[in-house]
């Protein structure tokens, strides 16, 4: 089990599953919307996540004219967990305070679209696009 939490502490949620795997997204959408080199998730099933507090403080904004949704704090602007598909549910990473002892990045994902200055260095299996696995 895992616990998670928002910068302000007005949204928290737990997790039931040993978590292992990190994915990290390097497309130029996610590079965006972290202002970063991309954004690092774990990926569960739904019924392994379960809101605790806050529901009513989660905002989101779709990207026009693509399959992309972002998921975050109206109060603070922490990026919140969200729909990653019909029967899964991402989390970002670093939202995990407790329990994410055995995190690791497994898989660094559209590496083909990553930026030009930023350098893989783990042992994580690059992808060239999606995961499929």
């Amino acid at each position: 089990m895992a616990l998670g939490e928002w910068n302000c502490g007005g949204v928290a949620f737990e997790i039931k599953a040993d978590l292992s795997e990190v994915f990290v997204c390097h497309c130029s959408i996610c590079r965006r919307s972290s202002g970063s080199n991309g954004m690092a998730v774990v990926v569960i099933a739904n019924d392994q996540f379960r809101w605790l507090q806050g529901q009513h403080l989660i905002t989101s904004w779709k990207k026009p004219g693509a399959d992309w949704q972002k998921w975050f704090c109206r109060i603070c602007g922490s990026p919140l967990p969200g729909v990653n598909d019909e029967s899964r549910t991402f989390v970002p990473a670093g939202l995990i305070c407790d329990g994410g002892e055995s995190l690791r990045v497994m898989h660094h994902i559209w590496v083909a679209s990553k930026a030009v200055w930023d350098e893989i260095g783990d042992a994580g299996k690059q992808h060239l696009e999606a995961f499929e696995g």
